[in-house]
C-alpha cells in the first residue's frame, strides 16, 4: 500500500503544471508515515452508516442522451441505478448518492434535498448527488423540461425537435428513488467499521486529445492517426476507495472514484462499465455490496486509446474490460486497507454565479441562415455548431451566468470535492496535489451540470477539440476551472482532515524460533 501511495504522489505532482498549489497556498500534506494506533478507538462516537440502491432502468423507446441529437434506446443490457449512502456520527450525518445518468440538473437535485431532509433530517448541504455520466443510460438531458418554452418557434423547434431532450415523468422517477434510497439507508443506519485506500488502474483510460502536426489540438484526431505529436493531457489513474463493513464481518458497501468517460456503451441500456466495476466487487465481497461510483475529472478522458497499435475492443468487452480491471483493483484496496473508525464527517458549499462567453453577433447571423438549411445540404457537424450557436445566443440573452456549486464532503482523512461541470483531468490532478487531505476524491457532474470546463491551455493557440466550441453545453468562461478548483481548495482547507485507521501493531518477537523453519539442510 505505501508504494502504491507513493506511486499516486510522485504522478500528481509531475502532472500538476498550472501553479494552483502558489494561487492556493501550500502543498499537500505528503507525510507518509503510518498514524500512530488508536487504542481508545472504540471509546470515541462510533461512526455508523448504511446503503441502498433503486431501480431507475428507463422504458424501452426513451431518449439516449450523450449526443446532440436524438437518439432512441431499443433494449436492456442491465439496469441503472441510484445508488445511496449515508455515514452518522454523533449528531452529524452527510450522504453520498450516485446516479446511472448522464447528468443531474440543479433543479432535481434541489428538489431531492429538500425532500431528504424534511424525511431524515440531513442537511441539504451535506447532500451530494453526482451522475456517473453513462452515456448508455436515461433521458436527463440535454435540454431540460420546459427550458425553452418563452423562445420563439425556431429556437424551440431545434431544442425540443433537434436536440437531446430530457424527459419529465423519469426525472420525477428518478427524485423520487433518490429520495427512497437516502431514505432507506438512513433507516438502516447502524454500527460499522470503515477503512480508505487507493490503488492504481493505468491500463483503462486515456486522455483523448492530442496536440497535431498542424500546431493545433484534436479530439480523438483517429486511432495510429500519424499527424498525432503526443497527448495534450493528462489520466489520473488512482483508484480511491472507502469500504463499509457490518458487525458480521460483511461488506455492505464501498465508494470507488475513478477518472474515465463512460462511454463504452456495452448494448441496449446500461449502467455502462459501471455495471461491471459492481460485478467484479459483489464477487469478491457478496451480492450485500452497493458500489456508489463516483466519476472523477473525465472531461478529457476515455476508455479510448488512440495509439494503440492493436483492434479496440468494442461493446460489451470494451465495458467488461474497463469495469473489471477498475473493480479488481477496488478489490485489493478493501482486502488491503485496515478498518476502524472515519472521524470527523463534514460538509462545506459555496455558490455563485460564473460568466458564459458569448458567440460573436456576425457568428450567430450565419448560424440563423444555416439552421434554416438541412444537415445533408450543408454536413451534420456545421449544422449542429450552427444550431449549438442559435440556442445558446437565446440562452444567454435570458440567462448571461449560470450557477455554480462547488461542495466539499468530509468522511475523516477523504475529502470529496465536487463540482458540477464536465472537467478536465488536469484540475483534477491540480486539486489532489494542493488538497490538504490525505485521500482526496473529485467527483465532477455532481448536484448540477454546467457542461465541459476546459483548461485555459486548451482555449489558447494551439488549443482546440469540440470541448472548447460554443455550444449550449460548453461555454463558461476561459477561467472557469481554475475558479471552480480555487474554491475547492480553499473549502478543504476550512476543514481538519481526519485521520485513516490502521492496523494494530506486530507484537515484539518472543525469542524462540519456529523448531520446524530452524532446521540445517540435509544432503543425505
Amino acid at each position: 500500500m505505501d508504494s502504491r501511495r507513493s506511486f499516486i504522489k510522485k504522478s500528481l505532482v509531475a502532472a500538476s503544471v498550472t501553479g494552483l498549489g502558489q494561487a492556493a497556498g501550500t502543498g499537500r500534506n505528503t507525510a507518509a508515515e503510518p498514524l500512530p494506533f488508536k487504542e481508545n478507538q472504540k471509546e470515541q462516537n462510533p461512526t455508523r452508516a448504511a446503503f441502498a440502491e433503486k431501480d431507475i432502468t428507463p422504458a424501452i423507446g426513451m431518449e439516449q442522451p450523450g449526443g446532440y441529437g436524438k437518439v432512441f434506446h431499443t433494449h436492456v443490457h442491465d439496469p441503472c441505478k441510484v445508488r445511496a449512502s449515508v455515514f452518522q456520527n454523533g449528531t452529524d450525518t452527510i450522504s453520498v448518492v450516485s446516479v446511472d445518468a448522464l447528468m443531474v440538473s440543479a433543479s432535481l437535485v434541489a428538489s431531492a434535498r429538500k425532500r431528504i431532509q424534511a424525511q431524515t433530517g440531513i442537511p441539504a448541504d451535506a447532500i451530494l448527488i453526482c451522475a456517473t455520466h453513462s452515456h448508455s443510460s436515461g433521458p436527463t438531458g440535454m435540454i431540460q423540461p420546459g427550458e425553452f418554452d418563452w423562445a420563439d418557434s425556431l429556437i424551440k423547434g431545434l431544442a425540443y425537435d433537434k436536440s437531446s431532450c430530457a424527459h419529465v415523468g423519469y426525472l420525477e422517477t428518478i427524485e423520487n428513488q433518490i429520495v427512497a434510497a437516502v431514505s432507506e439507508a438512513h433507516g438502516k443506519l447502524a454500527g460499522v467499521e470503515i477503512g480508505v485506500g487507493r490503488g492504481v488502474e493505468d491500463q483503462v483510460a486515456f486522455n483523448r486529445r492530442f496536440f497535431m502536426k498542424n500546431g493545433l489540438t484534436f479530439t480523438h484526431p483517429g486511432q495510429l492517426n500519424p499527424d498525432i505529436v503526443r497527448a495534450a493531457g493528462p489520466i489520473d489513474p488512482e483508484v480511491g476507495v472507502i469500504g463499509v463493513w457490518d458487525k458480521n464481518d460483511t461488506c455492505i458497501g464501498c465508494l470507488v472514484n475513478y477518472t474515465c468517460h463512460t462511454t463504452t456503451n456495452p448494448g441496449g441500456i446500461s449502467a455502462n462499465w459501471v455495471y461491471y466495476l459492481e460485478q467484479t466487487i459483489r464477487g469478491a465481497f457478496g451480492p450485500e455490496c452497493v458500489v456508489v461510483f463516483i466519476q472523477g475529472a473525465a472531461g478529457d478522458v476515455t476508455q479510448v486509446d488512440n495509439r494503440n497499435k492493436f483492434a479496440q475492443r468494442q461493446g460489451e468487452r470494451w465495458a467488461r474490460f474497463v469495469g473489471a480491471r477498475v473493480g479488481a483493483e477496488a478489490v485489493k484496496v478493501l482486502l488491503d486497507m485496515p478498518r476502524g473508525t472515519l472521524t470527523p464527517l463534514a460538509y462545506k458549499v459555496h455558490r455563485e454565479n460564473m460568466k458564459r462567453r458569448l458567440p460573436a453577433p456576425q457568428k450567430v447571423k450565419e448560424s440563423l441562415a444555416l439552421v434554416r438549411k438541412s444537415p445533408e445540404e450543408i454536413g451534420a457537424t456545421k449544422w449542429i455548431f450552427a444550431k449549438e450557436t442559435v440556442m445558446l445566443d437565446a440562452k444567454a440573452k435570458k440567462a448571461p451566468t449560470v450557477p455554480v456549486e462547488i461542495q466539499v464532503i468530509q468522511i475523516g482523512p477523504v475529502a470529496i470535492i465536487a463540482n458540477p461541470s464536465e472537467y478536465f483531468c488536469q484540475f483534477g490532478l491540480d486539486i489532489k496535489v494542493n488538497s490538504p487531505f490525505e485521500y482526496t476524491f473529485i467527483s465532477m457532474l455532481a448536484n448540477g451540470c454546467v457542461g465541459y470546463v476546459p483548461t485555459r491551455e486548451a482555449f489558447a493557440p494551439g488549443g482546440g477539440g469540440y470541448e472548447t466550441r460554443l455550444t449550449l453545453y460548453s461555454n463558461l468562461e476561459v477561467g472557469a476551472g481554475d475558479r471552480m478548483a480555487f474554491i475547492g481548495i480553499d473549502l478543504a482547507r476550512q476543514l481538519k482532515p481526519g485521520e485513516a485507521p490502521v492496523g494494530p501493531k506486530a507484537p515484539a518477537f518472543g525469542g524462540k524460533l519456529w523448531e520446524y523453519g530452524s532446521v540445517a539442510p540435509e544432503l543425505a
